[in-house]
């Protein structure tokens, strides 16, 4: 694993990006590929910039020629004086890991034009046709001011739905005498095509393929109202190109359909950037309190079921929440008058923690409460602080799941604590408190419900 480039080297490549600088958009998109921070840094530099660019989904089976395709759509859309992206997507290397096809082997009728932008990605065993930094890919391609990019996906089955989340418009590229109209049916693909293409169609059996896919749509009653049009070519020698690029375009001016597309995106990005943040937190905070082999021990000798073990490690995010506010005074129950009387808040009733030599009451404020605190033992740490620090602010309590695990995150990334493990505290609690040299001289109390 590479470490993550400098944030300052990320600000500039970002600029450079912006500045459509050629070996600046290699090396972005290889930040982007390896993942990690740098490649969040990057990809939050250049978002603004973003929304732009056409993005068209080529999807298919082998064979199907989508390459030449793309090829092809390249050449005509730089015709046009447009700018084109090409993200190729193809298998992975089952020893580097990297794509097995490569720039330098795709389209070379383009290698020498600076306004065309051709990157192989591998899909490195990611289902559903795309890798998995694709997205994150074009989003660089359009940072860099990129008017169309086209996106092929790897084409080894026929689960390639993921492009629909991509991409803008879809293309499904099938060809005759193959089957692949019949495979097409039986898989999603159908579903998401905003056209089809019938390549090869001067082979025998193209009219076929077309009837099929036609009749197809014809018995969908989700195309009834919008029925994706089927276009012949020969992408070998250019046959129909024309036609379909009037049918992208078409396709591409469609408001409601490339804003709803782009909506959906949006909320697949998040989703799937809320289940990376999770799965890395959760990760990070398990190997930390050495706790990552004890489950997956459990698990193996069936003492937790692994859907239960994930629930609870999902739990213990956003676990840590402020439970109160504690307050030192030496007569508690005049203390409480303002709160009560004047603000008519509930309090709770007198506690005693012979643990810690105090005698507590709580009062809700919102969500969260304030702990007032007073000595009965004259000896205990409480009592003496009392008396050298006078009355006022104590501490400050956060809540947390896993107590035990808390303090073994703690105490392995160096933070003094009070106490290495829980003691009882008011209302059934287990409690803990870290030092305050090491919260700035912040007295923090860890603090564990039942219901934990």
């Amino acid at each position: 694993m590479h470490p993550d480039p400098p944030v300052v080297s990320l600000a500039s490549l970002a600029g450079r990006v912006r500045a459509r600088e050629p070996r600046a958009v290699a090396r972005a998109l290889s930040v982007v590929e390896a993942g990690g921070r740098g490649a969040e840094a990057l990809l939050s530099a250049v978002h603004p910039f973003t929304g732009h660019a056409s993005l068209i989904g080529i999807t298919g089976p082998p064979g199907a020629g989508k390459s030449t395709l793309v090829s092809q759509l390249t050449a005509r859309y730089r015709a046009a004086g447009f700018r084109v992206g090409v993200l190729a997507v193809d298998p992975s290397s089952p020893f580097s890991g990297g794509a097995l096809l490569g720039d330098r082997v795709r389209m070379h009728a383009h290698a020498l034009d600076t306004d065309v932008f051709i990157r192989s990605m591998a899909s490195r065993g990611h289902p559903g046709g795309l890798a998995v930094s694709t997205v994150d890919a074009a989003d660089v391609l359009d940072a860099a001011g990129f008017d169309i990019v086209l996106i092929e996906t790897v084409g080894v089955g026929q689960d390639e739905v993921d492009v629909a989340r991509v991409a803008d418009v879809c293309v499904v590229t099938l060809s005759p005498g193959a089957g692949d109209e019949v495979q097409a049916m039986k898989a999603g693909v159908m579903e998401i095509a905003d056209l089809f293409v019938v390549n090869k169609a001067d082979l025998v059996g193209a009219e076929h393929a077309v009837d099929a896919i036609e009749q197809s749509l014809g018995l969908d009653e989700r195309t009834r109202s919008r029925r994706p049009p089927v276009v012949r070519v020969v992408a070998t020698t250019g046959q129909g190109i024309d036609d379909l690029v009037v049918a992208l375009d078409a396709a591409r001016a469609d408001s409601p359909v490339r804003d709803g597309r782009r909506s959906t995106r949006a909320e697949w990005r998040l989703r799937d950037a809320i289940a990376r943040a999770a799965l890395a937190r959760i990760t990070q905070e398990v190997v930390l309190a050495r706790r990552w082999q004890e489950i997956v021990e459990d698990i193996t000798a069936r003492r937790v079921d692994p859907r239960k073990a994930a629930t609870d490690l999902v739990a213990q995010l956003g676990a840590c929440d402020i439970d109160h506010i504690g307050v030192a005074t030496d007569a508690i129950d005049s203390s409480l008058a303002v709160f009560r009387d004047a603000l008519g808040l509930s309090v709770g009733a007198a506690e005693e923690v012979s643990s810690q030599g105090v005698r507590v009451r709580f009062v809700g404020v919102g969500e969260s409460r304030l702990e007032f605190i007073e000595a009965v033992d004259p000896d205990a740490p409480f009592a003496r602080a009392l008396r050298e620090r006078g009355p006022g602010l104590h501490h400050v309590a956060i809540r947390v799941s896993d107590l035990d695990a808390t303090l073994r995150r703690l105490e392995s990334a160096g933070v003094r604590l009070i106490d290495k493990v829980g003691r009882p505290g008011a209302h059934g609690t287990t409690v803990a408190f870290v030092h305050p040299s090491a919260a700035r001289g912040v007295l923090v109390e860890l603090v564990q419900r039942q219901d934990h």
